[in-house]
Parts: C-alpha cells; structure tokens; sequence
C-alpha cells in the first residue's frame, strides 16, 4: 500500500532547514562581524604594549650608562642589557671632551624605539698657563726650560741658560724679571739683566736687551688667585672618601698591576711597580705620596676625557708631611681621551709658612700626561722631567726640567668635585 505524505510537511521541513542555513550564516556573519575589529583592536594592542617595553627598555639602557659615568664606573662604548628575556644596546659616544651623547635602542617583538640622551659637564679647573706660582716665585737653574707664558705673583728668576718660549709675567708692584731669556713679551715691575724676544711692560729696567717695543711706566699686572681653590681640593678629597676607606697596613704600598679608586688612604700610599696602576678615580692620601720605579699610572678608559687627582694632606700635619714624591722613570697616561690628565695635589704649607720641606718633588726620567699642583708649597722639578702644566706657591726647575703646556689645560675637567659631576643636556626619542 502507497502512502502519500502531505505536501504541506515537506514544505514545514525545507522552511526549517533553510531558517537555519539563514541563522547559521547571519550568525557567523555576526561573529565574523564582531570578532574582527575585537581581533585588530587585540593586534593593537598587543603592538601597543610591546611598543611601550621598547620604548622602556630603551630608556634603562640608557640610564643604567647614564648612572656609569656619573659614578666613574666601567662603561664600555656598546652596551648590551637584558631584561625580561629582550635585550637593549646602548652605545656611548665622546662628542667633546666635555660631552658625550647616550643611543639606546630596544626592541620587543619587532616594535623597535629609540632614545638619545647627550650629557655635558662643565671645567673643573682652568690652566691658562705653563706655569703659574704664587707669592714664592719661580726660580730657573741650570738649563732648565719653559714652553709656554709663566704667571708668578712673586718674582722670575734665572740662574742659568733656559729659555722661556713665550711670555712672563710677575704681577703687582713688587713684581721682577731677572737674568730671563724670553722669546715672547715680559710684563713686570722691574726687568733686569734679561733678554726680551719681543715688547717689554715695566717700571723700571737696567741691563736688559728689547727686541720689540719698550713700554716704559706701564701699569703693573694684576696679581691672580691660583686655579685650584681649597675648596675644591676638599670637594675631591670628600668624593675620594667615598669610595672607602683603607687604613691598613700602613704605610700602604702597590708594588704590582692593580685598580684603584676612587679611594682614602689613611696613611703614606707608596707606588713602587713595574706594574699598570689603573685609576678609577680621586686617591685621598692623609700623608706623603712616593712614586718610584718605573710603574705605568693611567686613567681608567670609562672616566673618557676627564681627569683623576691624587692629593697629599694629611689634615693634622701640613708643614713637614702631606708630600709628593715622584722619581725614577714612572710613565702618566690619560684616559685615551684627549684633555685627560693626572694630577697631583700637595697641601704641604711649608715653603708658605718659611719652611723649607718641598711640598712636591719630581726627578730622573718622569713624563707623560702629568700635572703637578702645590698651592702652599714649593715643586722642584730636576732632570729630565717633562710636564704639561705646573702651579705651586714657588716652583724651582733645575738642570734639563722641561714644562710644555697644551693650550687644552685651559679647560680642565675631574672625576669628580663640582665640576666633575654629569648633567643632562638633552633627551629625545629618535625616529
């Protein structure tokens, strides 16, 4: 037997399946509908955070260099830091000797940023002569000989065949030249039994010979303040100390290759190596200094075109201690960086009090970037030394010392004290 369906069934039944085909296709429609900006604004999102990593990321690579050299610390010229499994490189440029300029670069994911951060400090300390002295004058034996002006605030004197190959000047009313040869122009009170190059600024002259003009009753020069103040030898004194203390064994010596500073030391320091003395900043020494042998002290490459001070005061005893004692053959080399420098201080007061223990004493064969400074005492300088820049209450050269100052003496920089520190000039984010 046939059974024949009503055709009204079927028709329900078709009408079903396609109200569901139409709902499953709206449906997805919607979900694609939705679902698509939900995905790119989640893409968006995604590229945001690892966009804002980037850019952190970048800015503790640059800072982590940044805190290096504020605090004389090692820095290479790349960087590269970790964190978080990403990584950041950081490259530090010398711009000038008193700037340098900080690039970061982070990356996350593929969203790179950059920033650049450029950093400047201001001098330290200005030498705007080969040599300057104070009150005590400067006394030349020998054939011992200055490349560069001499300021004295006391009288320049000469005993032997040395030249100075530039200008002197001995400042205020008792200032006097006597027996100087001078390739340049001489500035003093009065000038006798000398040899001027060029013009001649006095008062009163007697058997001296003038190349150049003769300025008769000129005005006399006025008498200047040593570079250095006090107070800022105790600024580098107080930096030094914070890189601690050593009080024993006393007195303390190096006698090979090592890294020191910066630093206090709470007694006489001796250097006697054939060893590489690295320093990585100021040395405080609270008593006497002795260099001898034929030890290396360089300035540490991170510091760059700065300079390190290593001083000799000893607070309780400035008349016969806090003394400099440099001899044999001991090389002095900068960072690498021009305008890098060693320095050393002696806060000895004898020769300024009429005592006669020398403040500073350099001999034999010393040379290379070396600067010696005793504001209160007297420097003698024997041999074959060969320095940069002098300045002392007196200084007395003697048989073939030599002074050849480098005009970038006239804008000094230091690890350390109120012209050492490291300020931010500038900061963008590059493209």
């Amino acid at each position: 037997m046939i059974h024949n369906h009503p055709t009204g069934s079927s028709e329900k039944g078709a009408a079903i399946v396609t109200f569901v085909l139409f709902f499953v296709i709206v449906s997805l429609a919607v979900v694609i509908g939705i679902s698509t900006p939900i995905a790119r604004e989640a893409r968006t999102a995604g590229d945001f955070i690892r966009s804002k990593s980037s850019y952190y990321l970048a800015e503790s690579g640059s800072e982590d260099v940044l805190y290096r050299i504020k605090n004389s610390k090692q820095v290479s010229p790349t960087e590269v830091l970790v964190l978080g499994g990403n990584s950041v490189t950081t490259t530090l440029t010398t711009v000038a000797s008193n700037e340098r300029s900080i690039f970061s670069t982070g990356s996350v994911g593929g969203n790179t940023r950059k920033v650049q951060t450029n950093v400047t400090t201001s001098s330290g300390a200005a030498f705007s002569f080969g040599v300057q002295a104070g009150d005590g004058g400067v006394i030349m034996e020998n054939s011992s000989s200055i490349s560069g002006n001499v300021y004295s605030s006391g009288p320049i004197s000469r005993t032997g065949t040395g030249v100075i190959t530039g200008d002197a000047i001995s400042a205020g009313p008792t200032g006097s030249v006597s027996g100087v040869n001078v390739t340049g122009s001489v500035y003093a009170h009065t000038i006798t039994s000398s040899t001027i190059g060029t013009d001649a600024h006095y008062q009163t002259i007697s058997s001296s010979s003038v190349s150049g003009v003769s300025y008769p009753g000129s005005t006399d020069q006025d008498t200047s303040a040593l570079p250095i103040s006090d107070a800022l030898i105790t600024q580098w004194e107080t930096d030094a100390a914070t890189g601690g203390t050593i009080s024993s064994p006393c007195p303390y010596k190096i006698t090979g290759s090592t890294t020191i500073g910066p630093k206090k030391i709470n007694c006489d320091l001796e250097i006697a190596t054939n060893g590489t003395i690295t320093l990585g900043g100021g040395i405080w020494v609270s008593g006497n200094i002795t260099i001898k042998n034929n030890p290396t002290i360089k300035v540490d490459p991170a510091i760059g075109g700065q300079s390190v001070a290593l001083i000799a005061d000893n607070t309780t005893n400035r008349l016969t201690s806090s003394t400099v004692s440099i001899e044999n053959g001991p090389t002095f080399v900068g960072s690498g960086t021009a305008g890098s420098y060693i320095l050393f201080v002696s806060q000895n007061n004898s020769a300024e009090t009429g005592g006669g223990t020398k403040a500073i004493e350099v001999e034999n064969t010393a040379n290379g970037a070396l600067l010696v400074y005793a504001g209160h005492g007297e420097v003698v300088l024997k041999n074959s030394i060969a320095l940069k820049e002098v300045t002392a209450y007196r200084l007395r050269l003697q048989n073939t010392a030599n002074v050849t100052y480098e005009s970038g003496l006239a804008s000094l920089l230091f690890s350390s004290g109120p012209g050492g520190s490291w300020t931010v000039k500038d900061w963008f984010e590059v493209e």
